[in-house]
């Protein structure tokens, strides 16, 4: 079984939504797995992962919006960092992806991509990437 894989990102903006389908598939390719399952976890609490739509930008700065007003940034939270809405959209989304390898490849339908989510950037970040042969 192949060790795990650290991607290492870095977010620009407090909220942020990357596509890093390219360097999961990088990844799976580096691990030599040809038919399984490839396991991403943000190694972050106030960090997501999820798969969303590729070909419209908008789609990402829609999510950007609604979850401000979803989690909005309150200087009354009660958590001393003042990130206590980065913590609820990651709770939101979740800190793991799971995605099917097929021929050496992340399975995704034609619109799809992986996004990692940042919520508390601009950071340095990581996300574990583990893969599984069947």
């Amino acid at each position: 079984m192949a060790k795990p894989i650290i991607l290492r990102l870095r977010s620009s903006r407090r909220v942020e939504i990357i596509d890093i389908t390219d360097r999961v598939a990088q990844a799976i390719r580096d691990s030599g797995a040809q038919e399984g399952i490839c396991l991403l976890q943000s190694l972050h609490t106030t960090a997501a992962l999820t798969i969303n739509e590729s070909a419209d930008p908008d789609v990402r700065t829609d999510m950007e919006r609604q979850l401000a007003l979803l989690a909005p940034r309150d200087p009354s939270f009660r958590h001393a960092e003042g990130n206590s809405d980065a913590h609820i959209k990651t709770s939101l989304f979740g800190p793991t992806l799971t995605l099917v390898i097929s021929g050496g490849r992340p399975v995704l339908g034609t619109w799809q991509a992986a996004y990692f989510c940042e919520f508390d950037g601009p950071r340095e970040r990581s996300v574990l990437v583990k893969c599984f042969e069947a």
